[in-house]
């Protein structure tokens, strides 16, 4: 129970209590002034709510409409990066032991695909991809 339900709490018994010494003939005032306190504590974390969602949707929209996504953290994309080149290695010495020097190009020039696939597809517009279009781009100026 935090500081506000036990400051609730307290009100309650308090109107609890004059209800009892002061008789049914007040009991819907006090019903009413606890219920009006009530009502405000509920406006007051409604309020918090609608601010920090608003907060939230502002951040969304300074980071240029894009919410991040799960499968974007930067755990994944460094640890992609340690076993590509991990990877490397033997591909390096297979690709150049076998076909010598076109071997290990074309063992590199795959990895280097895979790493930049991976990387367009974590920032499109990194090797001039696609660019979502403003909606308002193609309307006439009025």
């Amino acid at each position: 129970m935090d500081a506000r339900d036990a400051e609730l709490k307290k009100e309650l018994n308090a109107t609890l209590q004059a209800r009892r010494e002061l008789g049914e003939e007040y009991e819907s005032a006090l019903v009413d002034s606890f219920l009006e306190k009530v009502d405000q504590r509920i406006d007051g974390a409604v309020e918090r709510r609608v601010r920090r969602q608003m907060a939230e949707q502002q951040m969304v929209v300074a980071r240029g409409a894009r919410a991040p996504k799960p499968t974007d953290s930067w755990g994944e994309r460094f640890g992609f990066g340690i076993v590509s080149l991990v990877l490397a290695i033997p591909l390096s010495a297979i690709g150049g032991g076998i076909a010598h020097l076109p071997g290990l190009l074309v063992a590199w020039a795959g990895i280097v695909g895979v790493n930049a696939f991976s990387a367009a597809r974590v920032n499109p517009s990194l090797f001039g991809g696609r660019r979502k279009r403003d909606k308002d781009e193609d309307r006439w100026e009025e």
